[in-house]
């Protein structure tokens, strides 16, 4: 994954929304940790996820699994563009079941014990990705490379 700073925003709001939802529903396609996401960045309604997953068999997992970017099924075309957008299949399965090994390195190990359909939990991790992914990028950036932005913008 190219990290970007929308990925990053993004699973901050999606985080935010599942906080504050009343709604939140982990057996629900629309109203789940990835349909949270999904809704961000597709900016289709719960029912809109839901009725496309519903087309075919499955939770998030398996229809990332059997998805097929040329399949014509209104979910594969949903998936290709969270993939567009920037996360991996597996990233996708991953945040399902908050299982990210790369996520949960962040969170203290005696903390790591995440129920997927928690929402408290759901929003830790979600959090817990972004200031991963935000520390990563910060870390990439040289002043130097800002230096050049800056004189190729007031050129």
């Amino acid at each position: 994954m190219s990290i970007r700073p929308e990925l990053i925003q993004t699973l901050r709001s999606a985080a935010r929304k599942i906080n504050q939802s009343t709604t939140y529903q982990w057996g629900h396609m629309g109203l789940c940790n990835c349909g949270f996401l999904a809704q961000e960045i597709t900016k289709l309604t719960k029912e809109e996820i839901h009725r496309r997953a519903m087309e075919r068999h499955g939770d998030w997992t398996e229809q990332l699994n059997d998805y097929c970017p040329t399949s014509g099924f209104p979910m594969d075309d949903l998936i290709t563009e969270l993939i567009d957008f920037g996360f991996t299949r597996e990233e996708l399965q991953h945040l399902e079941k908050l299982s990210n090994p790369e996520v949960l390195k962040w969170i203290p190990p005696s903390e790591r014990n995440l129920k997927h359909n928690t929402k408290k939990d759901v929003v830790r991790y979600l959090n817990t990705w972004a200031q991963a992914l935000e520390d990563q990028l910060l870390a990439s950036i040289k002043i130097s490379d800002l230096n050049i932005i800056k004189q190729e913008i007031t050129a």
